[in-house]
């Protein structure tokens, strides 16, 4: 039996017979998936391309704007124009024709306007919403964007982070006091946090906008990761919390129908 040994520069011939665009793909792709940042090294195992060779594809990401990298000087995460290619990627018409079917059929029997966010690296951005018919109602506009702290939607993605992550936002947040039911101690934000992952969504108790209430459920892709959020919203005179609760299920089966699209 021979055994065939292979050298660096064997890699680095194997890795340049593969068009450069699509390792520029394949390399954003893998970062994407892992939904953090992430250094080149990291990816040498999973790849099949040598170190040299992720370091300057990392480079080019970056200097185009795909990618950035994050403050440590090592790890990268998504740039400025893969988070707008992701937003144009979901607001295409494709997928927001039958998006906008099953927010329809939510606010018309739920009876208040919904709304379809993503997280950006600030705050939460509306990408799709279905008003209401009632004249009393809570406008927002497509791309308004809501702090993450003190909005429904905002919370879920909180949720998402891990532990440390959590713990940076925590500390470095300007948790301004929007309205007398803000949460503002990092402490008790901690723990409904904590809550949150355990439930399962999220309620804004008035505490993005005063006399507003909102409940909102996380959407789910193949690999488990929170895309994006459903919420419905409504002012107080209308529906109290305890009426909200009661559309719960209503939400959930929206949320399964809106992950099945992604």
């Amino acid at each position: 039996m021979t055994h065939q040994i292979t050298t660096p520069e064997d890699d680095e011939d194997r890795s340049e017979r593969i068009p450069t665009t699509l390792r520029l793909l394949t390399l954003l792709e893998e970062v994407v998936r892992r939904g953090g940042p992430v250094t080149p090294t990291e990816l040498t195992g999973t790849t099949d391309l040598p170190k040299a060779t992720l370091h300057r594809l990392f480079q080019t990401l970056e200097a185009e704007g795909y990618l950035q990298r994050e403050p440590d000087g090592r790890a990268y995460s998504v740039g400025p124009r893969t988070r707008s290619l992701a937003v144009a990627t979901m607001s295409s018409m494709r997928m927001r024709t039958p998006r906008l079917a099953i927010m329809r059929a939510l606010a018309k029997d739920i009876g208040e306007t919904c709304n379809f966010a993503i997280p950006d690296r600030e705050a939460m951005v509306y990408l799709d919403r279905v008003e209401t018919e009632w004249p009393l109602r809570v406008q927002f506009s497509v791309g308004a964007q809501v702090p993450f702290y003190c909005t429904a939607g905002g919370k879920i993605y909180l949720s998402t982070l891990s532990n440390l992550r959590l713990d940076s936002y925590l500390r470095n947040a300007d948790l301004v006091q929007m309205t007398p039911n803000t949460i503002t101690d990092p402490d008790a934000l901690r723990a409904e946090i904590s809550k949150i992952r355990e439930q399962g969504f999220a309620v804004d108790n008035e505490e993005f906008l005063e006399g507003v209430i909102a409940f909102a459920m996380p959407l789910r892709d193949q690999y488990g990761r929170m895309p994006a959020t459903i919420a419905f919203q409504g002012p107080t005179q209308r529906i109290s919390i305890e009426q909200g609760y009661t559309h719960l299920p209503r939400l959930k089966r929206a949320a399964d129908e809106l992950s099945a699209l992604l």
